[in-house]
């Protein structure tokens, strides 16, 4: 039986744990917090993911709350002009629905779940010497925790990573009580609003401790109003202070917020990241070697939503890879040719994701425009988000992009 060692406790660590535990692998996970602990914690992310993704789950029996959580049928986009008013609005369905699982419930769960399935959960922090010393007592060693000490073992790939630093200051609150979207109040729809010059705002239906809520979250470009989060206030500061910038540069969502209120007392969060891709193989002191995953090793800015998806493609892909070796050493060979499976995905989410980080190209203002008239474009681009390998065909080249337009305006 093949042991494997997983540092970490999110999405992705723990479905490949729990997806190889059920293949008879001696599984063992490190989670720095209990269940308990993660479910009393701070919310951690937004976490939608799209029919692909969730199918993952559904395939290894791991979608525990699919009954319970609000089903996403859609995705709209809105652009404010320059008085607040939406220059643009239109709203896009999904093929197959998209659901967000707050990450303290599922990672929690999904622990117990673990070790009611007879793999070991050691709660504890680790440390690079830890790490190397406990290397010598398995066949493979994942790091899965994206934060802390252990990432720097992976060296930044500058050939796959344009940006040194944050591109978007983060802000989220999820709340109960926001009235359902006028345009559509029997589906629940994640909205994409797009403020120029300023950032972005997604409305996301989800799941949490207390039941079904919605998540705000803010995107906003550094050095503008919205990058107003380093103070770290407190929850109820948190939500007034997003709240009045709703009410500014988002006026139409703010209408549907007059009776919302927190989740929870740690139902908030801010912060930001450099977005960057990683060499996938760690190089312990002794020489052993450790291999990423994940946030480790492609971590997106979540302005597309990708974190949680990549995450799951990702502990597809590792689960593949890992049972076509067989009884074969894990070596850094097979470390990097695993990585670049995955990494056949993920290029598409991470040149997609770059790309919205920009100020939107004429091409681009042509497609979401034509969105607004055409059911087709529209569908194509929300789809997107559960395939982005579809967006190099037509989306990120000008050139492309024409050609796609002129046929579906074409009269037939």
């Amino acid at each position: 039986m093949r042991k494997v060692l997983i540092v970490g406790a999110g999405q992705s660590g723990l479905q490949l744990a729990l997806s190889l535990q059920a293949r008879d692998y001696d599984v063992t996970v490190m989670s720095a917090r209990t269940p308990e602990e993660i479910r009393g914690g701070w919310v951690m992310s937004t976490q939608c993911m799209f029919d692909a993704a969730l199918q993952h789950e559904r395939d290894e029996n791991l979608n525990l709350w699919e009954d319970q959580t609000v089903r996403v049928d859609g995705l709209g986009v809105s652009i404010a002009g320059p008085d607040s008013s939406r220059a643009l609005d239109w709203i896009g369905w999904l093929d197959g629905y998209a659901q967000s699982v707050d990450q303290r419930v599922k990672m929690a769960g999904w622990l117990e779940l673990l070790e009611e399935w007879g793999g070991k959960v050691i709660f504890h922090g680790v440390t690079t010497s830890d790490l190397d010393a406990l290397s010598e007592m398995y066949d493979l060693v994942i790091v899965a925790a994206g934060k802390g000490e252990l990432v720097q073992l992976f060296d930044r790939d500058p050939s796959r990573s344009p940006f040194t630093e944050p591109q978007r200051a983060l802000s989220v609150i999820y709340v109960h009580g926001l009235a359902p979207r006028p345009e559509h109040p029997d589906n629940a729809a994640v909205r994409f609003n797009i403020v120029p010059g300023v950032g972005e705002l997604f409305m996301i239906p989800g799941y949490t401790l207390s039941g079904n809520c919605d998540i705000l979250f803010f995107e906003g470009i550094p050095g503008g109003p919205l990058d107003c989060w380093s103070d770290r206030p407190g929850p109820d500061e948190h939500m007034r202070r997003m709240l009045e910038l709703m009410k500014q540069y988002v006026p139409w969502e703010y209408e549907r917020c007059g009776a919302v209120e927190l989740t929870d007392p740690h139902a908030t969060l801010s912060g930001g990241y450099t977005p960057v891709v990683r060499h996938p193989v760690g190089e312990l002191p002794s020489g052993n070697a450790v291999f990423g995953m994940a946030d480790v090793v492609v971590a997106n800015d979540p302005i597309t939503g990708q974190g949680s998806n990549n995450a799951g493609k990702c502990a597809a892909s590792y689960l593949d890879s890992i049972l076509e070796r067989g009884n074969q050493p894990f070596d850094r060979d097979w470390m990097r040719e695993a990585f670049e499976k995955y990494w056949d995905h993920a290029q598409h989410v991470t040149q997609w994701t770059n790309a919205l980080l920009q100020p939107p190209p004429p091409h681009v203002m042509d497609i979401l425009g034509a969105a607004q008239d055409n059911p087709e474009v529209a569908r194509r681009f929300v789809n997107g988000f559960n395939d982005p390998t579809d967006f190099q065909h037509w989306f990120m080249d000008p050139e492309k992009a024409a050609d796609y337009l002129g046929k579906v305006s074409a009269p037939t």
